[in-house]
């Protein structure tokens, strides 16, 4: 296994000395005979970093000799099904379609000091106390490579878990984790906090480098595959939030978390950016507290609860994420500038959307933008990523510039185009309903939607473009 690694790292050499020291891309794998300050391969700068390889020993498996004939079944084999666990953290199972699937790895990635270990050993002392296929108690695993077991012992007994049947270690050594692993029986979840530490002592570079990080994953992938255990890969991050070390991990791993979530706030969210066995954009809602993290059953109550209601720049939106509505709230401040160059401040959004947003009110309504601070937040540290929060938007800085405030009892959402129509989104009567259980009475929507008015009990005004939204603020006179 350790040949066909290094023949894989092979692939990627291209007029490279056959021993001694390359630089590899640490972002995408490439590697070169010298350095440089910018990867061709991925467009990265100040990735790469020099390594000591040796490919003289690159075995040559040419010509079919020594392999094994493969076996192929029907879709409708015999096979094992693969078994589901139920970790009793409902929103951990949410996100992952349903539970943990047995056999299956996932990735989770998120800031230092967001949660991802504290909500990990949590994990695992829930899913000590269910049992298995087998009838048996789960046998529960924690590897640390960054911690010793006494410092992971004083976090589990601040989190109350000191009595839960969890086996801890601390090794950062693939040789020494597999050999304790490759048993049956000896484990059904394992969590390797983290990958980044991992490190393979035939492999002539350090821990965290794109050959160590990729060798280490192929093989705790390659053993939970055949043992059949759930198996947790703990990753860090860039500065630019997406996973540190090579792209093609989150291509070996059945499912990738992400971490997100404020420092300032105390609400954390998971979400599902890849899932083989579920749904995808699926998000789980936590609460940090004293104790852990704690589930948030209600998201749109947590987001919603410190409002104010009738002050100008505040809408609230209804959104969609995965399967579960929320609605959040979009603040937004418009000031007079006295710089040449005008403030956009964009927390909890696309900063190019909202420059498209300005752009059509200014271009298509001649609502004046250019010599305006603008400053946009959705509350709760929650991140929008859907078009349909165009109209909530929209609506925020309307209101901000004219000094009027959306109604308490309203609900705003809609996709806007370049030429200042409102177009329909998805699932409005979910929206709706979500909005009504929250006890809003109004909402402002695209005209043209396909679903049928099934909704009773809210007033729906509909707009087919931003010239009507603009009249119910009116600031129709206000022209550049």
């Amino acid at each position: 296994m350790e040949e066909q690694q290094v023949r894989y790292q092979w692939k990627f050499v291209s007029k490279v000395s056959k021993k001694g020291r390359n630089f590899v891309c640490q972002s995408c794998g490439m590697v070169y005979s010298r350095w440089s300050g910018h990867c061709d391969s991925c467009g990265e700068w100040n990735s790469i970093i020099e390594e000591e390889v040796n490919f003289t020993s690159v075995p040559k498996l040419t010509g079919g000799k020594g392999g094994q004939a493969l076996k192929f079944q029907d879709l409708s084999g015999q096979e094992e099904i693969s078994y589901r666990y139920k970790s009793g953290i409902k929103e951990l199972d949410r996100v992952c379609g349903g539970g943990l699937v047995s056999g299956s790895v996932l990735l989770v990635g998120g800031d230092p000091g967001i949660g991802k270990s504290t909500l990990l050993l949590q994990v695992t002392a829930a899913l000590s106390k269910t049992v298995n296929v087998r009838g048996e108690a789960i046998k529960s695993v924690y590897i640390s490579g960054e911690e010793a077991v006494s410092q992971v012992q004083l976090r589990a007994k601040r989190l109350g878990l000191s009595d839960y049947e969890v086996k801890l270690a601390s090794s950062s050594n693939i040789r020494d984790i597999v050999a304790t692993l490759d048993d049956f029986h000896s484990a059904d979840i394992v969590v390797i906090d983290s990958i980044q530490t991992m490190f393979i002592d035939t492999i002539d570079s350090s821990p965290g480098s794109v050959g160590q990080v990729r060798a280490c994953a192929n093989e705790l992938i390659r053993l939970a595959k055949k043992r059949g255990f759930v198996l947790f890969l703990v990753g860090h991050v860039t500065k630019e939030g997406t996973l540190a070390g090579p792209r093609v991990l989150e291509h070996m791993v059945d499912t990738v978390l992400y971490f997100e979530g404020e420092r300032g706030h105390q609400f954390r969210i998971l979400r599902t950016v890849k899932n083989r066995f579920g749904a995808t954009d699926e998000i789980g809602v936590f609460e940090m507290t004293d104790k852990g993290l704690s589930e948030v059953s209600n998201p749109s109550a947590l987001f919603l609860a410190e409002r104010r209601g009738n002050v100008s720049g505040s809408c609230v939106f209804a959104g969609i994420e995965g399967s579960r509505p929320i609605l959040v709230e979009i603040q937004a401040l418009v000031s007079s500038s006295g710089l040449g160059m005008p403030r956009r401040a964009v927390v909890g959004w696309d900063t190019g959307r909202l420059s498209m947003i300005l752009a059509v009110l200014e271009a298509r309504l001649g609502i004046r933008f250019s010599d305006k601070d603008v400053y946009l937040n959705v509350a709760g540290g929650m991140r929008i990523t859907e078009p349909a929060g165009d109209l909530a938007v929209s609506a925020a800085l309307l209101s901000s510039l004219g000094g009027v405030p959306v109604s308490s009892d309203m609900v705003v959402f809609g996709e806007v185009g370049l030429s200042g129509e409102i177009r329909a989104v998805s699932q409005i009567d979910l929206r709706l309903k979500e909005a009504m259980k929250m006890g809003f009475n109004s909402a402002i929507i695209p005209r043209n939607h396909k679903q049928k008015q099934g909704y009773t009990g809210i007033k729906a005004i509909e707009y087919g473009n931003l010239q009507s939204l603009v009249d119910f603020f009116g600031l129709g006179e206000r022209r550049c």
